[in-house]
């Protein structure tokens, strides 16, 4: 279903989900939400360096991960300290809290939304989406994304607006984009990630 091409740093996990009913149907429960905040004692260690880290792994294509570019992890972080970050929908509010608490951006779309093949490879000079619904665009030279048979659709920084969660979402493919600059913390973060799936209204997480 997904090819991964080869790369020296990227050490990825893919998670598939499905929900009872649409995401819609469900709102985030105040216990969930309350984690999109500092500070929070959760189950994992995050490690001092995964910030360079992930910026190494994201500049192995050529792409620069600074500025409006940084990784989504710093983002959030970032609207966090701001108290700007509020709940979207289950999947999406999940996502969020893991890679705030983390560190590691996490992708989420909507599965039903891609079509196959499925392949995570470096964007070639030139590639570009639209990753809001005002129509902005982010240039992805040079950097890991995830591709459908239409193009690209979601990466470390900004996933496209083509294949987000709505309310109607009962599928959804996520991905934790870990280095192996860090051995063994993406299967770790992405264990966390499962629970408050399954804790949450899914029925099942592959």
């Amino acid at each position: 279903m997904l090819v991964i091409d080869e790369h020296p740093l990227l050490e990825t996990v893919i998670v598939i989900t499905e929900f009872d009913q649409a995401i819609g149907e469900n709102p985030s429960p105040l216990e969930l939400v309350e984690q999109l905040a500092f500070p929070l004692a959760v189950p994992i260690a995050t490690e001092a360096e995964v910030k360079s880290h992930v910026r190494d792994m994201l500049r192995f294509g050529g792409y620069k991960p600074t500025g409006r570019g940084k990784p989504a992890s710093e983002y959030l972080r970032k609207e966090v300290a701001k108290s700007r970050l509020s709940t979207i929908n289950i999947p999406v509010d999940i996502c969020n809290i893991v890679s705030l608490h983390s560190g590691l951006p996490i992708s989420v779309i909507d599965l039903d939304l891609a079509s196959e093949p499925l392949r995570i490879r470096i964007a070639p000079e030139g590639s570009n989406y639209v990753f809001n619904q005002t129509g902005q665009t982010i240039k992805l030279d040079g950097l890991l994304c995830l591709f459908d048979n239409q193009g690209a659709c979601a990466n470390a920084v900004k996933d496209s607006q083509r294949t987000k969660t709505s309310s109607k979402t009962k599928r959804t493919l996520s991905i934790i984009w870990g280095t192996q600059s860090l051995p063994g913390y993406s299967a770790t973060v992405s264990q966390w990630y499962c629970k408050l799936l399954n804790e949450f209204g899914t029925t099942q997480v592959v």
